[in-house]
């Protein structure tokens, strides 16, 4: 008996460390009509995220729930693993962000910039910045394209 228990303890332990984890999942508001929302959705979806995509028809609600600074705003925000993530913020981003876990409230990409995911056009990417928002509001940059 000991040694069917063992055995089954092992196994479990063995299948635990092989388990693969399982995606982050990101919870989206957008507008119902939005396409470059719907891009960026897809493109995290391609690049390992889980999706729960909400429409509204006040994005702005969730923008001033999560804090987002004013002036910094995008079309749609998302949430993950308590923070904020607003506009086409690059999904490698949203991964070093959950790596790190800075004490901060989130990621912002402001506006819709040219070449952003979910932003593409053809071949131009206009230059952007992606923002850390910290706890108290202010920003500073966190990464460039």
């Amino acid at each position: 008996m000991k040694s069917v228990v063992a055995s089954l303890l092992i196994g479990s332990l063995a299948q635990a460390s092989w388990a693969v984890p399982a995606p982050p999942v990101i919870d989206v508001y957008k507008s119902p009509t939005c396409g470059c929302c719907n891009k960026w959705i897809d493109y995290l979806k391609a690049n390992g995220f889980t999706v729960r995509s909400h429409d509204t028809d006040n994005v702005a609600e969730h923008k001033v729930r999560r804090g987002v600074p004013s002036g910094y705003g995008s079309c749609h925000t998302a949430e993950i693993g308590g923070y904020v993530v607003e506009g086409h913020v690059p999904a490698r981003e949203i991964k070093r962000l959950l790596k790190e876990n800075p004490r901060a409230r989130g990621l912002v990409v402001p506006a819709m910039p040219v070449g952003s995911p979910g932003m593409e056009a053809g071949g131009r990417k206009d230059p952007y910045k992606v923002f850390l928002v910290n706890q108290r509001g202010s920003v500073r940059t966190y990464t460039q394209y």
